[in-house]
């Protein structure tokens, strides 16, 4: 069986997606306590450690290193600033790929990273892992198309280690029209949970902000992107649609309860498994079980790339 090690992890999007390739992933790191109680509440056989990985100095022998480092300085929805020091977090991965040098490495950020004011620190890092040895490849690859019921567009970088001689060409998209399956729609993801789930969606009032733009998909769509921050969480189908007014104001259509979408159908719309459990502890408040969702990698994105991997490897 092939191994891993994930930096970035997070509740454990990408190495659910490892696991449904049949890739056993060995250690896991990220910053975030409940990151870690919902990943071990799932995946408990992972040695997962809670630090911050400058501080972390032995990485385990592995096939495949995987990262999904953070991306608030490349988002859109962030702060897009390009000195933030959070985007230079990859010299850390870059640090466990030549301590590790494994296989292979798989790479996932949002697409913001590619836009001319941040790619300088796409070839940064492009460079970076052709000097450890990789042949690298990288392509936006939208979550939708490999069978997650939202759109959500990132960048994966994929590099294989030179002495295996080939570079990695990316899966082909299985899903949508023309393509083996249709898109999943959101009523499909979520269709059979509770309209008005008490204690687990935003009640926080809609601000101008948030209707500066429309939020809503209906139930036969794909929903929009799922994010971290609670407040921005779209719409629900259940909730009106809304009319634009002007470039910045979208009102209601109809005088009746709208919310947001909870945080267990958000986990849903990110493509977790509806077994996915979301344990009680000290650190599990309503905002960190959103912003843990939120941050994932849809697992079958990772999946569809981890299988097309194995080919490789």
């Amino acid at each position: 069986m092939l191994t891993a090690v994930s930096l970035f992890t997070g509740c454990g999007g990408s190495d659910f997606g490892l696991h449904q390739a049949g890739i056993q992933v060995r250690f896991a790191n990220d910053i975030l306590p409940y990151a870690r109680d919902v990943y071990l509440a799932n995946l408990p056989e992972t040695d997962y450690q809670v630090c911050d990985i400058s501080n972390i100095r032995d990485f385990p022998a592995a096939d495949i290193l995987v990262g999904c480092y953070p991306c608030q300085g490349f988002s859109q929805g962030g702060a897009r600033k390009a000195d933030r020091k959070v985007n230079y977090l990859y010299r850390h991965f870059v640090r466990a790929l030549k301590a590790i040098k494994p296989k292979a490495f798989v790479v996932e950020n949002v697409s913001g990273m590619q836009r001319a004011d941040f790619s300088h620190l796409l070839k940064s890092q492009i460079t970076l892992f052709r000097l450890c040895g990789y042949r690298v490849t990288y392509e936006i690859m939208n979550s939708a198309d490999y069978g997650t019921p939202q759109e959500r567009k990132r960048i994966i970088i994929v590099g294989l280690r030179s002495d295996i001689g080939e570079r990695f060409e990316f899966p082909e998209p299985t899903h949508g029209e023309g393509r083996t399956n249709d898109y999943v729609t959101i009523r499909q993801a979520i269709g059979d949970m509770p309209d008005w789930p008490e204690g687990e969606y935003w009640t926080e009032s809609f601000h101008w902000y948030y209707l500066s733009r429309n939020r809503r998909r209906d139930w036969n769509e794909l929903s929009k992107t799922i994010v971290s921050h609670p407040r921005h969480m779209p719409l629900h189908p259940i909730s009106p649609a809304l009319n634009r007014i002007h470039t910045d104001k979208w009102v209601w259509s109809e005088d009746k309860p709208a919310r947001r979408f909870s945080f267990r159908e958000a986990s849903r719309l990110q493509g977790f498994p509806e077994s996915m459990r979301f344990p009680e502890t000290q650190n599990s408040s309503l905002r960190e079980k959103y912003r843990i969702v939120g941050n994932a990698v849809p697992p079958q994105l990772f999946s569809s790339v981890a299988h097309k991997l194995k080919c490789y490897l």
